[in-house]
């Protein structure tokens, strides 16, 4: 989550000085591609499960922004939505994580919270005191955090129909010095007294979204970036909740929580593990003698943020987890590049390395280049490119799809085998080039002669593509060809594919 003090240095890089930050040595860049074989999944392949979606966190640009149908419409509809001067595509998302916050207003006695967060950060929790547990005594007041649930209640409305609730830090009270930031230390802020209490805290909120407010959560995650040493400004410069947590006490947390959505029904709920900043940390932590097999027993599936962007190891943390029969999820990513296109290679490289069932974005709303909308000092700004790629992927990779191999780092594919309709989604970087896509190892790739449906953006200097369609390319035989441009993502939709 804390990534603009890493990230703010890469906004307004040229798009040519990309492939030197990301340091990966990758060999395709630049390079002839050539013909792309889009292959059927292998009987039992693991990682080929149905894509559970897409989604973005509420928090911070909820709490500031709260309700509003445009926005609603923009992002968990498909509908065409006047916005901001442009006429914008859908993005039809259909995940939603929803932040319990850890901050508060009130005051214990003499305790107040000793933090001075900024407003937008400052999300206040439902319970606010340790006089009672029970949700209906004043000890709770579920009037707060007025604004994220408005927007999640227009999610729902709109067809969101995965939640998951998380908590950066617990609540400021039951911390070792009342300040959700975290410990000067870097060290775990949470009393030893609390854990229990912290872990029946979300499973009380999950409960009663439930009973009062229409919204099962599928999961519930109870820490956010662990790993880190929140609280410590000699090594994390940041104003934002967090709390550091060792494998051990991730692990008692992550049983305790299990166990407390047990005591209130909740046993369809899954305790997401890790949440870790990138996936090498991910992979550490899971792998740690701390997890023992009550504890993954415990975790219904594994997520992971995506700050270590081209680095990390994502295919030790895939071949970790899914060894233990666990799904991942990347829950939360985030860059500082506008155009997109930093997006578009780090999706490719989950998809291709990380196998995730499901992608989150951290702020769709956000500062300068981070969010896909530009949100500035409290007002939306304008239309980052980088909403226009999200859309070549959002709105035709859909939920139920298989994700099929490509061979390729350079384009990914999904197949619905209801509507027997295979999407390709390409990106290039420097040099424009003709692609083949050889569909071949079908059992009917698609019929000959019939329309691809394509769809382009493209953010290179003076190219105004913003999800454009096109109806200018056929299938001949078992192939089909495009020429695609310089930094651009292109969409292929073909019909009649058949495994």
């Amino acid at each position: 989550m804390e990534r603009r003090t890493l990230l703010r240095g890469l906004v307004g890089v040229p798009l040519g000085a990309m492939t030197l930050i990301s340091g990966t040595g990758r060999s395709w860049v630049g390079q002839p591609i050539g013909t792309i074989e889009v292959k059927p999944p292998a009987p039992n392949v693991e990682w080929t499960r149905h894509w559970e979606g897409w989604g973005t966190t509420l928090g911070w640009w909820a709490n500031r922004i709260g309700p509003r149908d445009d926005l609603s419409d923009l992002l968990f509809t498909r509908n065409t939505v006047p916005f901001l001067g442009h006429q914008l595509p859908g993005l039809g998302m259909n995940i939603v994580r929803y932040c319990a916050g850890g901050s508060g207003s009130n005051t214990i006695g003499s305790r107040k919270m000793a933090s001075p967060l900024d407003g937008f950060k400052k999300i206040e929790g439902f319970q606010l005191d340790w006089s009672s547990d029970d949700p209906s005594s004043s000890s709770f007041d579920w009037t707060l955090d007025a604004k994220q649930r408005g927007v999640l209640q227009q999610a729902k409305a709109r067809g969101v129909d995965t939640f998951e609730l998380f908590a950066n830090s617990p609540m400021w009270w039951m911390l070792k010095n009342d300040n959700p930031e975290g410990a000067a230390d870097g060290l775990c802020n949470l009393q030893d007294g609390n854990f229990d209490r912290h872990a029946a805290y979300l499973a009380t909120v999950a409960r009663y979204a439930h009973d009062h407010w229409g919204i099962d959560f599928a999961s519930v995650q109870p820490f956010n970036e662990p790993g880190l040493n929140w609280g410590n400004k000699a090594l994390m410069d940041t104003t934002q909740e967090g709390c550091y947590y060792t494998h051990a006490q991730q692990a008692d947390l992550i049983r305790r929580t299990r166990a407390q959505l047990d005591v209130r029904g909740l046993t369809g709920t899954l305790v997401a593990g890790l949440d870790e900043n990138g996936t090498a940390l991910a992979r550490n932590t899971w792998t740690s003698p701390e997890f023992d097999d009550v504890t993954k027993a415990a975790v219904g599936r594994v997520n992971v943020h995506g700050y270590d962007e081209l680095g990390g190891d994502r295919v030790g943390l895939y071949d970790a987890v899914s060894a233990d029969g666990k799904r991942i999820w990347n829950s939360e990513y985030g860059d500082g590049w506008a155009h997109g296109l930093a997006l578009a290679e780090n999706l490719h490289a989950d998809l291709h390395l990380l196998h995730p069932s499901a992608w989150v974005a951290w702020q769709i709303l956000d500062w300068h280049g981070f969010g896909a909308i530009n949100f500035d000092s409290g007002e939306l700004v304008e239309v980052n490119p980088k909403y226009w790629v999200l859309a070549q992927y959002m709105r035709h990779i859909r939920p139920g799809m298989t994700i099929m191999d490509t061979g390729h780092n350079n384009a990914v594919a999904a197949y619905d085998a209801v509507n027997h309709k295979l999407v390709v989604v390409a990106y290039l970087l420097e040099d424009a080039q003709w692609l083949t896509f050889d569909l071949s190892a079908f059992s009917q790739p698609g019929v000959h002669g019939a329309a691809v449906k394509r769809w382009v953006t493209g953010v290179g200097a003076g190219d105004g593509q913003r999800y454009q369609y096109y109806a200018d390319t056929v299938m001949n035989g078992g192939r089909f060809w495009s020429d695609c441009g310089a930094y651009s993502v292109q969409t292929f939709e073909v019909s009649d594919v058949h495994l």
